[in-house]
C-alpha cells in the first residue's frame, strides 16, 4: 500500500500538472472504480464536468482534489495498485485504465486513473469548512503536518494499552505511517515493534517521531518506495527509496548497525522486520 511519501509524490505531481484546470468531461470505464461514489458512474462524470480543480491536498495517505467553485472534492483511494497519471491525449490507453478526465484547455494532457487490482477508486464528497472530505474527518494529522501535536500524540500513547507499531499504524492517532516506514523508524529508534506504548517516555516519543519524519523525508527526496511497477508518480516513474531501506525486506541480511542477521516475524497478516540485537524484545506486553 502507498504510504505518506508515495502519496505526497503523487500530490506534488498533480499540483504541477492538474491544478487550476477546468474539467471538460470525465469518462468512467469501469464502474468499480467509482463504487464509493454511491450515486454511480454517470452522476460522478456529470458532476465533474465544467468545474475547476483546486490545489490537491493530502492528509496522511489520503489524497483529494477540491473543486474550486464548490464545497466538494474528489477523494482518491489508491488501494494496492491505483495510479493517477497525467498523459498526453495521444498516449494509448493503459490496459487497466478505469477513469479518464479531460480538461478544457490546450495543454494536450489528461488525467487518468489506472488500477490493475481495482481496490482503489475515485469518489466525490462534501468538504468541511477546512476543506477536508467528510468521510476522512476522523483521520489524524500526519507527522509532517506543521500542526501535528506531538504532545497530544505522546499522551495518547501513554493512555493506550497497545504496542508501538500498532499505534504507529492507527490512523486516528497519527496518519500516513504504514508497515514499511513503521519498521524503518522503529529500527532507527532501536525500538521493538511489540514495545508497550505505556512504557514510552516523552523524550523517547520525541526521538521516535524524529525518526518517522526523517525516514519519510528521505523517501520523499527519492520519489518514495517502489517494489514493482504498481507504484509510480504522475509521469509513470518509480521511486527509489527501496534501495535505502534499513529494515523492511532485509530478512537474513546483516543489520547495518551491528551486523546481526535481520529477522522477519508474521504480524497482523503482514510482516515485521527488525534486528534482534538492536531492537530487544520487551519482557512484558500489555
Amino acid at each position: 500500500m502507498p504510504e505518506l511519501p508515495e502519496v505526497e509524490v503523487v500530490r506534488r505531481g498533480l499540483e504541477r500538472w492538474a491544478a487550476h484546470r477546468t474539467v471538460a468531461d470525465a469518462e468512467v470505464l469501469h464502474p468499480r472504480a467509482v463504487r464509493r461514489h454511491l450515486a454511480g458512474p454517470d452522476d460522478f462524470a456529470h458532476r465533474l464536468a465544467g468545474h475547476r480543480v483546486g490545489t490537491p491536498s493530502r492528509r496522511g495517505k489520503y489524497l483529494w482534489l477540491p473543486l474550486e467553485d464548490t464545497d466538494q472534492a474528489i477523494l482518491a483511494h489508491l488501494g494496492m495498485s491505483g495510479q493517477l497519471l497525467v498523459q498526453p491525449h495521444e498516449t494509448p490507453a493503459e490496459k487497466h485504465l478505469r477513469i479518464r478526465v479531460r480538461f478544457a484547455d490546450a495543454l494536450g494532457t489528461e488525467l487518468r486513473f489506472v488500477d490493475q487490482r481495482t481496490f482503489g477508486g475515485l469518489s466525490l464528497h462534501e468538504t468541511s469548512p477546512e476543506g477536508l472530505p467528510d468521510v476522512i474527518a476522523h483521520i489524524a494529522r500526519d507527522p509532517l503536518d506543521p500542526l501535528f501535536d506531538a504532545e497530544a500524540f505522546h499522551l495518547a500513547l501513554r493512555r493506550k494499552r497497545t504496542t508501538i507499531k500498532r499505534a504507529l499504524l492507527d490512523q486516528s492517532l497519527i496518519s500516513g505511517v504504514g508497515n514499511i516506514y513503521a519498521d524503518e523508524a522503529l529500527w532507527r529508534a532501536r525500538l521493538h515493534y511489540e514495545r508497550p506504548t505505556a512504557t514510552l517516555t516523552r523524550p523517547r516519543t520525541a526521538e521516535l517521531l524524529g525518526h518517522v519524519r526523517d525516514v519519510m523525508n528521505a523517501a520523499l527526496a527519492v520519489g518514495g518506495t517502489s517494489f514493482d511497477s504498481l507504484y509510480v508518480n504522475v509521469n509513470g516513474e518509480s521511486g527509489y527509496f527501496e534501495r535505502s531501506l534499513d529494515a523492511y525486506g532485509r530478512e537474513g541480511l546483516p543489520c547495518r548497525r551491528c551486523a546481526t542477521p535481520m529477522r522477519r516475524r508474521p504480524w497482523m497478516n503482514r510482516s515485521s522486520y527488525f534486528c534482534p540485537k538492536c531492537q530487544r524484545a520487551p519482557k512484558v506486553t500489555p
